[in-house]
């Protein structure tokens, strides 16, 4: 591995991370927890380049309370023009000199672009973060097109191409890049004290995520509706996230007469509200591998989630969590089979907790990570 900078008597590697944005998502925490597990390591010497950031940024602000660098790409979005891009690429090009970065990392699609092209005038290695091809079942097809037409462009100035799925590594081989370079390494997310107590009654239900596509929040609310109509009362749920559709699920809640219902918005602090639930449910028509899913597995939750190629690694068998189609009715009979059964609840889990300890410890991510920078450099 090439030397970048000493830490502690020990050469390290620069290595700049750059995303499109710096709200709050599951990309942005998987940059996160990744960049402060490589600085653990004391290998890696990571700095982050955020697309618009500002500093009241929520990524901006959380790297800067954990040491990290950050750098502001201010032309960077997710929907940048090619000018924009362009004044993206070029301003990376003189980050990349002025701080002697000895490898880029990007993470999502237009960040993919502006780095791979940088990466490749400035003769710096790029790594490639897949967090959910634009281009795989489930997208539309208007999305779907130009995403493989650009991901096949740029696929020859990857020199690693990390996939969090083995699905997502499938995806990739049909872009022309040598088998060599393509990796998976599954997303890892940090330990916390706070654990649920699943077989607690009555169950509450929580969904993390973005109020927006892919996601589909509103089939758990049509699902609660059907639990409410065959129990005869009301199941509570708690809905952790922002968007677009906040507004129109409220509305949604409001005819179908649930009462039960929190919108939270953005918290910070998910790890403790999760404790406080039975059951986590993860609705989408697609995923690359969720980070709200692995999240629940840590607390320990009993989980439904869409059966995705994603959930289906994530949660492999039934004991770990129950993967349905994006269908209300059979939402409905997961949700009422787990509120039917304290015991149930309790040993799924168990279960799903064991399986993150084995599989999703940040540590066990930084580990792939270092290897596919070693690869990239050699």
């Amino acid at each position: 591995m090439t030397a970048g900078a000493t830490r502690g008597g020990q050469r390290t590697l620069t290595v700049l991370h750059v995303i499109t944005k710096g709200d709050v998502g599951g990309a942005q925490t998987h940059v996160r927890t990744l960049c402060k597990a490589l600085l653990a390591t004391g290998r890696v010497m990571p700095m982050v380049a955020i697309g618009g950031a500002e500093a009241g940024s929520p990524l901006a602000m959380a790297l800067q309370e954990d040491g990290i660098p950050v750098l502001s790409l201010t032309a960077l979005g997710n929907r940048s023009s090619p000018l924009d891009l362009w004044r993206a690429m070029r301003a990376l090009q003189r980050q990349l000199h002025a701080h002697r970065i000895d490898l880029l990392h990007a993470h999502s699609a237009a960040a993919g672009v502006a780095a791979r092209i940088a990466g490749a005038l400035a003769r710096v290695p790029v790594v490639y973060t897949v967090h959910g091809f634009a281009f795989k079942r489930g997208a539309r097809w208007l999305r779907r097109v130009p995403a493989f037409m650009v991901e096949s462009a740029l696929a020859p100035l990857t020199r690693q191409l990390v996939c969090v799925s083995t699905h997502e590594a499938h995806l990739a081989r049909c872009l022309p890049i040598a088998r060599q370079r393509i990796c998976v390494v599954p997303n890892g997310v940090n330990d916390c004290a706070e654990r649920a107590q699943p077989e607690r009654t009555p169950p509450r239900i929580a969904m993390v995520a973005r109020l927006a596509a892919p996601k589909r929040p509103d089939l758990l609310l049509q699902a609660l509706a059907q639990v409410r109509d065959a129990l005869g009362y009301e199941i509570a749920a708690t809905f952790m996230g922002d968007g677009p559709l906040r507004s129109d699920l409220a509305a949604q809640a409001a005819r179908l007469g649930l009462a039960q219902i929190d919108f939270t918005g953005d918290v910070s602090d998910v790890s403790q509200r999760l404790a406080a639930h039975s059951i986590s449910v993860l609705m989408s028509d697609h995923e690359g591998m969720p980070l709200a899913v692995i999240e629940a597995m840590r607390a320990g939750l009993a989980i439904v989630a869409s059966d995705l190629p994603g959930t289906q690694e994530l949660l492999p068998t039934a004991e770990q969590g129950l993967r349905v189609p994006n269908q209300t009715q059979a939402l409905a009979s997961a949700l009422l089979a787990l509120v039917a059964s304290p015991e149930l609840r309790a040993s799924m889990g168990a279960a799903a907790r064991a399986r993150y300890e084995r599989a999703h410890a940040p540590a066990t991510m930084a580990a792939g990570v270092v290897a596919a920078y070693e690869r990239a450099l050699a």
